[in-house]
């Protein structure tokens, strides 16, 4: 019987010439005597399909963060820390992209969440000079890759709107290499540089905008090394909204006087599910992946952690944060009970930590239960502390070895007990002295008090911050005004980077 369906398409040929083609051949020979294909060995080392349909600007991005060597700071399958179109969906359900695809500006978004650098342009906003001008740069260097968002009728393709990575350039031809991720459709080809930005000018009816390009690049430092910002809860958008909206409302709506009054209003007011809004970034491994030992790796991150930890710890802040919440008005505010205690941390830590090692979703048929940990301490080589948390976590007949490494800037004692009272990293403290860090510097705007306006300044000015809080603060920040924009809908109007 015949089977419905397409195998593939032919490349419309001119405008575009097939890579693997003698025409294509030759250009890309040529492309590499003229140094720009820089780019193309790195991006072919990670060139993918895209899994669906709609999901080219998921691939495309996937492919460009691993090829950029961008650590997503979780496990994608098994032990392994890789980008793959099914961990791209903060700024957009899965579900949504797959009906309907992804908007230009909320791919922008999702490169951002995901730790890229990203400088984003609408072809009706940019000129063609300064696209090849961007396109030449990455295509002469390893470290920076474009992604082109085009309708294919530019290119007399059949389809609408797409996205895919630019691998390469021919600077005599005046043409670029899409290394096209509907590679069950059509092959990577050239097409020329005019024709492609002809295609970026279309306009998405989707978002009224026009497409464009993105140029995406590593940061100098991986960001979010102890906190993150998280939009995998339900109620994101709402606290979102408390953060940037209702905060300085609230602010100028109270006759505050000093700093004691400002975060009586602000942890009054907090939503009761905050803490699902903001997360503690952990280290984890199953036991069986090593010993006790910490890989340099490993070292190196945790290390970053302690510092990030105790520069934390190091502010004014984060002292007025602490005798606020010490008094009877914060301990009946913040309620942190058991939820400071590092078993109790290490427990619900271990038990998502052998989910995601398991490559599994929780769910009350699959539930993981941790019923003990045990902290051990210990001298690295270098004499430097080490705290460890291990678990025994149990899904039903099978059960498995956890450890989770803990940032610790004290001294901490071997325990081995599921209820020892044992105050550690992450609490209450440390989440809200970075939380106050990094709402926006608008969020104040409302204090008519100067003496209190400028004691509020000197607390929360970044310039005033050690280098890598900054980063931290900078990066959470950056998160805050990029969900805070999915949230009004504005991402497409608004391709900038968040403001500092």
């Amino acid at each position: 019987m015949a089977m419905a369906g397409l195998y593939r398409r032919l490349l419309p040929s001119p405008p575009s010439v097939d890579f693997a083609s003698s025409h294509g051949k030759q250009l890309f020979l040529e492309a590499i005597q003229n140094g720009t294909m820089e780019n193309f060995y790195r991006l072919v080392s990670y060139f993918q399909t895209q899994s669906e349909p709609a999901f080219c600007g998921l691939a495309s991005l996937s492919m460009v963060l691993n090829a950029l060597a961008i650590d997503p700071g979780r496990k994608w399958k098994g032990p392994w820390r890789w980008f793959d179109e099914s961990m791209l969906d903060c700024c957009e359900s899965l579900e949504t992209v797959k009906a309907r695809g992804i908007s230009f500006g909320k791919l922008v978004c999702l490169a951002h969440c995901a730790g890229a650098k990203v400088d984003a342009f609408h072809a009706s906003q940019s000129s063609i000079n300064d696209f090849r001008k961007y396109v030449i740069k990455c295509s002469t260097s390893d470290d920076c890759h474009v992604i082109s968002s085009y309708h294919r009728a530019a290119l007399k393709q059949t389809g609408t709107g797409h996205f895919s990575p630019i691998g390469g350039y021919h600077i005599g031809k005046d043409m670029a290499l899409i290394l096209d991720v509907a590679r069950f459709k059509y092959p990577p080809h050239w097409v020329p540089l005019k024709l492609l930005w002809e295609g970026m000018n279309y306009v998405d009816e989707s978002t009224g905008q026009s497409r464009g390009f993105m140029l995406i690049s590593r940061p100098h430092r991986e960001p979010g090394m102890l906190y993150t910002l998280s939009c995998k809860h339900e109620s994101w958008n709402s606290i979102a909204k408390f953060l940037m909206d209702d905060v300085p409302v609230l602010l100028k709506s109270e006759d505050v006087k000093d700093i004691h009054k400002v975060l009586s209003v602000i942890f009054t007011s907090l939503p009761s599910n905050f803490e699902e809004f903001i997360k503690w970034v952990a280290e984890i491994r199953r036991r069986e992946d090593g010993d006790s030992s910490l890989s340099a790796e490993e070292k190196t991150r945790l290390t970053v952690k302690e510092e990030v930890l105790q520069q934390v710890q190091e502010t004014m802040l984060f002292k007025h944060v602490s005798s606020f919440l010490s008094s009877s008005c914060g301990r009946q505010t913040v309620t942190s009970g058991d939820g400071d205690t590092l078993p109790v941390i290490a427990a619900s830590v271990c038990c998502q930590g052998a989910e995601i090692l398991d490559g599994k979703l929780s769910s009350p048929a699959a539930a993981y239960c941790c019923p003990e940990t045990c902290t051990k301490c210990w001298k690295a080589e270098d004499d430097k502390s080490i705290t460890m948390v291990s678990g025994i976590v149990v899904n039903g007949n099978t059960e498995q070895g956890v450890d989770v490494f803990i940032p610790s800037s004290g001294k901490l004692c071997c325990t081995c007990s599921s209820k020892k009272n044992i105050s550690m990293h992450p609490a209450s403290t440390d989440v809200l002295t970075v939380l106050i860090l990094s709402l926006p510097s608008t969020t104040w705007a409302g204090i008519t008090d100067e003496k209190l306006m400028r004691e509020i300044h000197d607390l929360v000015s970044t310039e005033n911050l050690s280098t890598l809080l900054q980063e931290e603060v900078l990066h959470l920040r950056n998160q805050l005004h990029i969900l805070k924009r999915c949230q009004e809908g504005k991402v497409d109007q608004d391709l900038g980077a968040p403001s500092s």
